[in-house]
């Protein structure tokens, strides 16, 4: 896979922990961020309330971060890696699964990243720029799926592949809806999903 959206993203100002303790800090302070952001929004989310939504002191946090907008960068950086990633291991794997183990990875997939890339759109959406991050991410998860797809199924030509991934996606999409539903009804939703990608991929051996 030749796109790495991560590479396209920088935490220009945030300082690199030296000590395990110290990475430690940062994960809490970014998980903080992203349970604050994802609450109140970027643009009223403040650094005092990640400070102590994450423990941290004030000056710990700005030694870190030095900025709101240091502190997104690093969110933004860290879904881009992530999502990439998870779907680089994926086609590690994925000649050694059929149409129903490739529906099941994917749905997990995109449940386990699925918090994140919520937090992710809003601050998009809040930044300057948000269209060319969005197109980035598209353009990656597209080319990065499509090297999944083309592995599992190899009889998929390059565009073929193409086309396939574009509509994955969409239908991956439908799982941010089932959230707001009762547990439940958004296991069986799930379950639906998975049917229905398992389906699709089927179609296409």
């Amino acid at each position: 896979m030749t796109a790495k959206p991560a590479a396209a993203l920088h935490a220009r100002s945030a300082q690199a922990p030296k000590q395990q303790r110290g990475h430690a800090r940062v994960a809490a302070i970014m998980q903080a961020g992203a349970e604050v952001f994802a609450e109140r929004g970027y643009d009223k989310a403040t650094m005092t309330e990640i400070a102590a939504h994450s423990g941290t002191a004030i000056g710990s946090l700005y030694r870190f971060f030095p900025s709101k907008e240091s502190l997104a960068d690093a969110l933004l950086q860290r879904y881009a890696q992530h999502a990439v990633e998870g779907l680089a291991e994926l086609e590690q794997r994925a000649t050694e699964l059929d149409a129903s183990g490739l529906a099941d990875a994917l749905v997990d997939f995109m449940l386990e990243v699925q918090l994140q890339r919520s937090v992710v759109i809003a601050l998009v959406d809040a930044r300057s720029g948000g269209d060319d991050l969005r197109r980035q991410f598209r353009a990656a998860m597209r080319q990065s799926l499509a090297g999944v797809l083309r592995k599992a199924l190899p009889a998929l030509t390059p565009a073929r592949a193409r086309v396939v991934a574009v509509t994955v996606l969409h239908l991956l999409k439908g799982l941010a809806a089932a959230n707001g539903e009762e547990p439940a009804l958004r296991r069986l939703l799930i379950g639906e999903m998975r049917s229905l990608l398992r389906l699709y991929l089927a179609s296409l051996d």
